[in-house]
């Protein structure tokens, strides 16, 4: 339409004015915070992290610049890495941060971005419908997928050279769908030990459904969800497998829980999406 109407085309993400624009973040940064010692940024099509980039070595050189792309589109790595752009598959329908599924970097974003960028990681779906959770909890920030990508490479421990560091994570992006946003909060409790699974078989005629239920609220397990099936090759017909899903507060209460359990029943089937040092805490008084 540009060619056939003479029109000028605006990329979004590697017009040289939409860089400039977006290098205007980086100086707001280092207006705002002093003392800086990095910069975690999204990585899509480049443009931001080439713009603030720019901006921030050119006033800090010393200012660490840290790209941050989901695993399943490293677009700007695979760039690196050929020494120029080059296009890669990606399927956008398996991803929470569709905003930095770009399958090939922008020309002007990347080579102006290589020249500052001191590191790029690629984080885990998991690791960042977990940063979702983390920053409604602690922020009540609503930030989607891609936006979140810098908070979830310091929560999945991808930059442990960070640690206390002063770093500055823009949250860039909010337009999240409804769906996904549950999916992310789903699981992120499954990632931070908050959400459990188990499957139990009690005796419906002796009123073991009431006992487990019973049980499960004595040490204060919220069942969020439960499905039964009768076990037909057992001697009883009265024999059902429970399949529960449970919410607890953290991962220690999580092993409480899955000991009351082994302690009353032989045959718990415990699945746990993850184990006390799976996820590393952010600030107590949250993120700063």
């Amino acid at each position: 339409m540009a060619t056939e109407k003479r029109l000028a085309y605006i990329d979004g993400y590697d017009h040289p004015h939409v860089i400039s624009g977006q290098g205007t973040m980086g100086l707001e940064i280092i207006d705002q915070v002093r003392n800086l010692d990095a910069v975690v940024l999204p990585v899509g099509g480049g443009g931001l992290l080439a713009g603030v980039a720019l901006a921030v070595k050119t006033v800090y050189p010393n200012i660490q610049i840290i790209g941050v792309e989901s695993q399943k589109c490293a677009s700007f790595q695979t760039a690196m890495d050929a020494g120029q752009p080059t296009k890669i598959d990606v399927d956008h329908s398996t991803t929470l941060t569709d905003a930095l599924s770009v399958p090939e970097v922008g020309k002007n974003a990347f080579h102006i971005a290589r020249r500052f960028v001191d590191k790029l990681v690629a984080v885990s779906e998991d690791h960042i419908g977990l940063a979702v959770l983390k920053l409604i909890e602690s922020e009540r920030a609503v930030v989607e997928g891609s936006g979140a990508a810098g908070v979830a490479a310091l929560l999945g421990g991808y930059l442990p050279e960070l640690h206390n560091k002063r770093v500055a994570v823009p949250l860039c992006g909010g337009n999240i769908d409804p769906s996904v946003l549950s999916s992310c909060i789903e699981k992120g409790l499954a990632l931070d030990g908050r959400l459990v699974r188990f499957a139990i078989t009690v005796n419906e005629n002796s009123g073991g459904l009431a006992r487990l239920i019973a049980l499960l609220a004595s040490v204060s397990a919220r069942i969020r969800d439960m499905t039964q099936e009768r076990v037909l090759i057992d001697n009883s017909i009265f024999t059902l497998k429970c399949n529960v899903l449970v919410e607890v507060r953290d991962f220690k209460h999580a092993q409480s829980v899955k000991t009351t359990l082994e302690s009353t029943y032989n045959d718990v089937l415990w699945n746990s999406r993850t184990n006390n040092n799976s996820v590393h805490n952010i600030c107590d008084d949250g993120l700063v």
